[in-house]
């Protein structure tokens, strides 16, 4: 379907550079876990939490400046990870600033990670009856709540948006509708880009295996992606609120391809989104595009690529020898916090749209 073939592929590179367990960051006060109310997810049908759970990276000098105001990045984390995804586990971003921040690198801004972790292991930051509108979360309910809590500067021109493989979609597509809360967006191979018209009818059976919500969280309890990831999309993109127990449709029924799940899942494209959406792209201060040459996502990735060139949306796009996962952390070093750091605002005027 849409990304299984090439989410499966990544197995095969992610698991020996996962840390089994996130490090604390160097720095006693660099980060705050806390959780922030979601009223968009409020009522999803899969029955997950509208309080996620969020790692909030607070520079050196917030504790001790309180007049001082700071830029924010929201930065989402791909399929299967939490919100310690980059605050120990594939990069050690409070660690990583602060180095930057001490080299003058970059200036100091807040970087919030929020928890999409969801029954079947990632909400793939979609708007769905069944996980929760995630994107309205996001650039809403949580963006309000930061700016509700922490010294922030609340204005779009001092707001990035990323993230990495599920993250990275979830940017882009996030980022499509809402060019009037962020200004930036960093895409780190993103997933999820291309549409397939052809779902493999032999693993959406399987996938129809599970039946309910006790299968469903044995499979999320499995290494790897597995079934999951299909579930996960399902959720997300062709939800059912009058199929229950799990409250989805997949694209294949009985054996039989159904048309209408398929297109739905299409519409859910990036590549088949964007025409729609080039005047909204093209309103952004700056969009930035990374992809590893090794990774599965390569090619869509610079499908993604062209097309926005083709389409006159000012971005930057870069390779690097790498596979999906093995140099986010240095990525997250050298390159996301630089870029944000770069084209976000540091001005703290009231009222800068």
């Amino acid at each position: 379907m849409v990304t299984l073939v090439a989410l499966t592929a990544l197995l095969a590179q992610s698991p020996s550079t996962i840390p089994p367990e996130a490090r604390k960051p160097s720095r006693e006060n660099a980060v705050e876990h806390i959780k922030a109310h979601g009223k968009s997810l409020e009522g999803n049908l899969e029955g997950d939490t509208a309080d996620p759970e969020i790692a909030v990276y607070l520079p050196p000098s917030y504790s001790t400046d309180k007049s001082r105001r700071y830029p924010v990045v929201y930065l989402l984390h791909g399929y299967g990870g939490r919100d310690d995804t980059f605050n120990g586990r594939l990069a050690t971003l409070p660690d990583s600033s602060d180095s930057d921040i001490k080299a003058g690198t970059i200036r100091e801004m807040i970087v919030v990670m929020p928890n999409s972790f969801t029954l079947h292991k990632g909400s793939m930051y979609s708007s769905s009856v069944t996980t929760g509108d995630w994107e309205s979360y996001i650039a809403d309910d949580l963006v309000a709540y930061i700016d509700k809590h922490y010294r922030t500067i609340p204005n779009r021109l001092s707001r990035g948006l990323g993230g990495h493989s599920m993250g990275g979609y979830g940017a882009l597509r996030i980022g499509m509708h809402r060019p009037d809360v962020f200004s930036a967006l960093y895409l780190m191979s993103s997933c999820c880009l291309n549409a397939s018209l052809n779902p493999r009818v032999e693993q959406m059976t399987t996938a129809a295996g599970v039946t309910t919500r006790e299968q469903a969280e044995a499979e999320s309890k499995k290494p790897g992606f597995g079934i999951s990831v299909t579930l996960a999309e399902a959720a997300a993109w062709s939800p059912n609120p009058n199929n229950p127990p799990l409250y989805y449709d997949l694209p294949v029924r009985d054996g039989k391809v159904q048309n209408d799940v398929v297109a739905k899942w299409a519409a859910n494209a990036p590549l088949a989104m964007l025409p729609e959406w080039v005047p909204q792209l093209k309103k952004y201060k700056a969009i930035g595009m990374e992809i590893g040459t090794k990774d599965s996502l390569y090619r869509t990735n610079k499908e993604l690529d062209a097309m926005m060139t083709g389409f006159g949306i000012t971005h930057t796009y870069e390779e690097y020898d790498g596979d999906h996962t093995n140099r986010v952390r240095e990525r997250v070093e050298k390159n996301t916090l630089p870029f944000f750091s770069q084209h976000l605002s540091f001005e703290s005027k009231k009222g800068s749209l």
